[in-house]
């Protein structure tokens, strides 16, 4: 089984995001979902809008993948587009496994077993 991870990626909004339109808005971030998309197709991205919510934090990129020399190249690339040269800056990155404890502990359980 493979190690699935998670990336939340917490995003500051730019002055340059907020004085665009709501249209410029979607068409910025349609481009950046269909280079995600297209580019790599072993991370998956969920997007949280969270500027309602929180003060220092616009968004939340919740990146998975098991492949994590993917996200890296995708994160690389992503750097040299708008959305985050221009538009986003990274204000903090937690990576996790989802239940990662279990996988930790289960070589502990089997050898206790013994």
């Amino acid at each position: 089984m493979q190690r699935r991870y998670t990336v939340f990626m917490l995003l500051k909004a730019t002055p340059q995001w907020q004085a665009l339109s709501a249209p410029e808005r979607h068409a910025v971030l349609d481009e950046t979902l269909m280079f995600v998309f297209e580019g790599f197709p072993d991370v998956r991205l969920r997007y949280y809008d969270s500027e309602a919510f929180h003060g220092r934090c616009a968004g939340v990129a919740a990146w998975e993948t098991s492949e994590l020399p993917a996200y890296y190249e995708l994160v690389a690339a992503l750097r040299d587009t708008d959305f985050l040269a221009r538009y986003f800056e990274v204000a903090d990155a937690i990576i996790g496994a989802e239940d990662g404890w279990r996988e930790l502990e289960r070589p502990m359980l089997s050898a206790a077993a013994v």
